[in-house]
């Protein structure tokens, strides 16, 4: 008897397994599907899942355990997405007010910061001004850096 028609024959069981973890019928049923197709093709390669004249149980339960947790870590990550665009949705960005703190905080900084990070903003690189002002590439990173971060936390 083929591994599949064995595997079949307890599906009951199989689903009540991945029940067992706190999922419902249908996501459970959705689960031992995708375990189906997944030992379908690890035979279908080559692998033996058997034991004795029966299935390796235990190897079993590994793949639904481990396609559950995949399916509750695709859940939640889709769940977050969709409370973040709605969030988005929601609120109207005013642009021209977020442009003016920026400008405001920008207003605070030391001249040498705000004309490091304006400089680097308006297009050159850190390493061009490096060479033409003979300042280390670092100290003008941290500072380009430093202020990127002040901005941020302001906005």
């Amino acid at each position: 008897m083929e591994i599949l028609e064995k595997l079949f024959k307890r599906h009951k069981d199989w689903c009540n397994i991945v029940e067992s973890f706190g999922c419902n019928s249908d996501t459970a049923e959705d689960i031992v599907q995708e375990m189906y197709l997944k030992i379908g093709k690890l035979v279908a390669n080559g692998k033996d899942i058997s034991f004795g004249d029966d299935v390796n149980h235990f190897y079993i339960f590994r793949t639904l355990t481990t396609l559950f947790l995949d399916h509750k870590r695709k859940d939640n990550r889709s769940g977050e997405v969709l409370e973040e665009i709605e969030a988005e949705q929601e609120e109207e960005v005013n642009y021209d007010v977020k442009y003016q703190k920026i400008l405001d905080a920008l207003e605070e900084l030391y001249w040498y910061d705000r004309k490091v990070f304006e400089i680097v903003e308006n297009g050159e690189s850190i390493s061009e001004l490096s060479r033409k002002t003979n300042i280390s590439y670092y100290s003008l990173y941290n500072t380009y850096k430093k202020v990127k971060k002040y901005l941020k936390s302001k906005l």
